[in-house]
């Protein structure tokens, strides 16, 4: 057996990201993904919005295509009070609350539409793409792969708050 191609590794980890946002949002109402467990926490819905937004918006701009936000009626459909250039970074408490979607499928719909265009891209990647400088503003700078890693583990992290939340949510009934 030979070992795994960068390929197949930033596919199986984006898998496991779109496999936890799924599980998370299986079956979930409108309430439970718009609470939140003091009036500064992030809700579920945030959560996934704001780690398929940041998935999105790193991904095309590597891959130098537009984002499924834009593309595929997503920003029109979640009709956030937000710039549409808006991922969720340094947004307040209050816009965090805005984000409230009808149903768990609008999330899993932008999601999965994510997930696709993220598969399509890192399934072409080889070793040397991921050395591709992409900003000379940090020391060392930053590569294809240090993004993708970060972009990684930002959507883990966030996909497990978002399940620690339903835990807690699940067990308080």
């Amino acid at each position: 057996m030979t070992g795994m191609t960068v390929a197949e590794l930033l596919t199986d980890s984006f898998n496991r990201i779109h496999d936890v946002v799924h599980t998370v949002l299986d079956d979930l109402s409108a309430e439970d993904l718009a609470a939140r467990l003091d009036p500064q926490a992030n809700s579920i819905a945030w959560l996934v919005w704001h780690l398929t937004r940041v998935q999105d918006d790193h991904v095309a701009a590597l891959a130098d295509t537009k984002q499924v936000w834009h593309t595929g009626g997503w920003m029109e459909q979640f009709g956030l009070p937000f710039d549409e250039a808006a991922i969720g970074y340094g947004q307040s408490a209050m816009d965090v609350g805005e984000v409230r979607p009808s149903s768990p499928e609008l999330l899993t719909g932008y999601h999965d539409a994510v997930h696709d265009a993220t598969s399509a891209f890192v399934g072409e990647l080889r070793d040397r793409d991921l050395e591709r400088v992409i900003d000379e503003k940090w020391d060392p700078p930053v590569t294809v792969g240090t993004r993708l890693i970060s972009v990684v583990s930002d959507d883990l992290q966030h996909a497990g708050q978002a399940a620690l939340i339903r835990g807690i949510l699940e067990r308080a009934r």
